[in-house]
């Protein structure tokens, strides 16, 4: 199993303290999410929620650190043209020496598109140009010279130089939920991070998150792989990826049965089903370590991210790793 931690709303400076404490614990992976507007439930949002430059908060990170591995979860990709995409993929890739995963999504919070007029295409359009997008990058990353004339992009004779070090190219993770996403994942990605479906929504809804339950987590898996499967992958090559919202260590069994009874009402679960609920994580370090097993053998899930609304502190990077984490290696 791999663990990795998303940053967000965070200053750069807490960011680089907490990457080289997360490193120097053993964690696998550091990604940041890629907004303008870090938009929770039902289009609710901070308007002084910190979003920095992730690209660059990326490269910082890649000259702070030596072993982990550091990405996206995941970039937009309406926000940039995919040459601009790969090319700075490759030069974190280089930075990096070599740790760069590459995360990529079609966009979905419409709320940053509405406030700064970049189109925001429909959910079917939106797909097809991430499965171009994709398809366009590799070949940059993988070939002399890259040709491609699509319904969205058109690259003749491209360029990109020099490539990644990663061979054929850095590990790709696409994040989503819905089954077209689920398709594209299929067919480009190494990583599958499975989140309630917001692209047709434009928004992260509480009737999706219901959705997202311990049964469609492992459907969810199990479409995908089909799909790999039917692209004339190996299915098996596809690693399943839980992103995890809500992370909360509890101090005895009787606080964590508490805390599901309280939580579960927001979200139509009985507090057992909260407890299952593949967007959290509840419980003692004991019952954690028994959940994230459960996952790990029902959903076939090979790595974690986790992450918080107010940002990763060391002292709670540290206890997760060590009460939690170093059990299960």
């Amino acid at each position: 199993m791999e663990f990795g931690l998303q940053f967000a709303n965070m200053e750069p400076a807490r960011c680089r303290d907490a990457a080289q404490a997360a490193e120097d614990l053993g964690y696998d992976l550091i990604v940041f999410p890629d907004h303008i507007v870090l938009e929770g439930p039902e289009r609710q949002f901070d308007p002084h929620a910190l979003a920095y430059d992730n690209i660059a908060i990326a490269a910082m990170l890649a000259e702070a650190t030596k072993k982990i591995r550091i990405g996206h979860l995941v970039l937009c990709n309406l926000f940039r043209h995919p040459v601009i995409t790969a090319q700075s993929l490759m030069t974190l890739d280089r930075i990096s020496n070599g740790r760069i995963v590459a995360g990529l999504g079609t966009g979905w919070t419409e709320t940053e598109f509405r406030m700064t007029g970049i189109a925001f295409p429909p959910i079917g359009e939106r797909l097809r140009m991430l499965d171009e997008a994709l398809t366009c990058m590799r070949s940059l990353w993988t070939s002399e010279q890259t040709n491609f004339d699509g319904e969205f992009y058109h690259l003749r004779d491209a360029i990109l130089w020099p490539k990644p070090l990663q061979k054929p190219h850095p590990p790709i993770i696409v994040g989503g939920g819905g089954k077209g996403l689920l398709r594209i994942a299929a067919k480009h990605a190494d990583y599958v991070n499975i989140i309630p479906d917001a692209g047709k929504p434009g928004k992260i809804s509480l009737e999706n998150i219901k959705r997202v339950t311990d049964e469609s987590f492992r459907a969810k898996v199990e479409f995908t792989r089909n799909e790999a499967k039917r692209a004339g992958r190996n299915p098996e090559a596809l690693k399943a990826s839980n992103f995890i919202f809500n992370l909360m260590l509890t101090e005895s069994r009787e606080a964590t049965r508490k805390t599901a009874e309280s939580m579960a009402p927001m979200f139509g679960f009985t507090p057992e089903m909260m407890l299952q609920s593949p967007m959290a994580l509840i419980g003692t370090p004991e019952e954690c370590v028994v959940e994230l097993k459960r996952r790990a053998q029902k959903w076939g899930v090979a790595q974690f991210i986790f992450t918080s609304v107010t940002g990763l502190d060391a002292p709670l990077i540290r206890r997760l790793h060590e009460s939690v984490i170093a059990h299960l290696r």
